[in-house]
């Protein structure tokens, strides 16, 4: 638990340093002048681990944590965890990951599954503030679910995360992106921080889910970064299952998937990551009838 302590202590320390800058302005006599400002940077990653089993049918969490170990991310957004009571500390995968990471993280159950907890898990080296986890069942479907959690981003600031995964079927996720949109979750007007919008959204083609969620929110597309959006599956992907929305008072800084040699093997998803900046300028959210440009 030490360990863990420190590591924290050591990621968070370095995350303010890099989040401190220096920013150039120019008067009004055109003379350029060095102010400090503060932009809230963090990273995000979405993930589905497919209960850390890989493409060699070996369940070992520890290729997951050595992936994401790997992404320093801020904030992570984890589908398909199976986390049970065993004798091996691997068999909590959501506390194992969390654990070896030296990140706190919240877990959404969705059903039962081997005795354990089967679901959706945000993992933050920001502060948790709530969470909340919303039933995307429909009729007699798999239990889906979307897990929301509120992060404290700066001192002043909040950050709402959901974590998304969508059925298989398309009555089913035609359902639930309706859902996704009611005043409860993603049209709750009591929320005033930025939103961002991850997981694995199952749409093979343009379908409901991915129309609204582009109507409202920007999205992250890495092919203007690599040329290559597909995340499934990991050793040769051909489909575009995995996704991340985000409110336009945040700005995309970079996106890439990861493709290192275990990440090829230790699930059937690539991981997506993001890096965000929330100027203390910019407005903390747009309308939710306000359409805006896919990134």
């Amino acid at each position: 638990m030490a360990k863990n302590v420190q590591k924290r202590k050591r990621v968070v320390g370095r995350r303010q340093r890099e989040n401190e800058r220096r920013c150039s302005y120019e008067d009004k006599r055109g003379e350029k002048l060095q102010v400090e400002c503060k932009r809230e940077r963090f990273r995000v990653v979405t993930y589905n681990i497919h209960k850390c089993r890989g493409l060699d049918r070996r369940v070992r969490p520890a290729r997951i944590t050595e992936v994401l170990s790997q992404l320093n991310a801020d904030i992570i957004a984890l589908q398909e965890v199976l986390s049970i009571e065993g004798k091996r500390p691997e068999d909590n995968q959501a506390r194992f990951i969390a654990d070896e990471l030296g990140l706190d993280y919240r877990f959404g159950e969705n059903r039962k599954l081997n005795g354990g907890a089967y679901g959706n898990v945000i993992l933050s080296r920001l502060p948790f503030v709530s969470t909340y986890n919303y039933d995307l069942s429909h009729q007699d479907r798999e239990p889906r679910g979307c897990l929301r959690a509120d992060v404290k981003l700066g001192q002043d600031r909040m950050l709402h995360v959901y974590n998304v995964h969508l059925g298989t079927t398309y009555l089913e996720r035609r359902h639930q992106a309706r859902r996704l949109f009611d005043t409860r979750i993603l049209r709750n007007g009591d929320l005033t921080g930025a939103r961002i919008i991850l997981g694995d959204f199952n749409e093979w083609t343009r379908e409901l889910a991915s129309k609204l969620l582009s109507e409202h929110f920007g999205s992250v597309d890495v092919r203007f970064y690599l040329g290559w959006p597909r995340t499934y599956p990991g050793v040769l992907p051909f489909l575009r299952l995995d996704h991340i929305y985000f409110d336009t008072s945040l700005a995309l800084e970079g996106a890439t998937l990861y493709r290192s040699r275990t990440a090829l093997i230790a699930s059937d998803h690539l991981p997506i990551v993001a890096d965000f900046h929330l100027d203390n300028t910019s407005s903390t959210r747009a309308h939710m009838t306000s359409a805006t440009d896919s990134i």
